[in-house]
């Protein structure tokens, strides 16, 4: 009758209770079930071609990029980072959402998506200004978060203008010395092909 979390949580505080000799069966299991494991994803490997192969690691890169980017984003809900300034279209949603027609989710969304389409600009207005108001609070908790987050050492979190501006004309002359020398170059090929 128990959830499962709460049989993980038991199952967790018997394995802590455990003595360490009792726990070395499993390890030796786990230990094995490794190996076996690691010579069947060889096999598995050595039968792939390379184009399948090449898939696979693409596949893992992108499981890894999705893992690392949920890790991020857990760490910055911890941290108590803001959410984001709500749009007119989002607060209208929230607002009508529960009391539209529609069986599902979807076809409330798409009925709640024409009805703001045919809205007109004076009946948008409170809405847009109700979205103004939320960019107001974003912009002002985003200020005081990232004070607290360069007072934690955390400078990597911050999003600072002044840092974004500093690699920006990096970036614009390096891209100009490749475009010129690019360019340099079409010249000469154009010169040779022309004699």
């Amino acid at each position: 009758e128990a959830s499962n979390l709460e049989l993980i949580k038991k199952i967790a505080g018997a394995w802590k209770e455990l003595p360490a000799s009792q726990k070395q069966v499993y390890e030796e299991a786990r230990r094995t079930e490794w190996k076996r494991y690691g010579e069947q994803m060889a096999a598995y490997k050595a039968q792939l071609t390379p184009a399948q192969a090449a898939a696979l690691k693409e596949e893992r890169r992108k499981q890894l990029a999705k893992r690392k980017s949920i890790r991020a984003k857990r760490e910055l809900n911890l941290l108590g980072k803001p959410k984001r300034a709500r749009s007119g279209f989002n607060i209208f949603l929230s607002e009508h959402f529960q009391e539209s027609e529609g069986i599902s989710a979807v076809a409330k969304l798409k009925k709640l998506f024409d009805t703001w389409q045919k809205l007109s600009p004076s009946q948008k207005q409170p809405y847009l200004q109700l979205a103004e108001d939320d960019k107001v609070r974003y912009e002002n908790e985003m200020k005081s978060w990232e004070a607290k987050m360069i007072e934690l050492g955390r400078e990597d979190l911050v999003r600072s203008k002044k840092q974004r501006l500093k690699k920006k004309p990096a970036e614009t002359a390096k891209q100009v010395e490749t475009a010129k020398a690019s360019s340099g170059r079409n010249k000469a090929k154009l010169k040779k092909s022309e004699e």
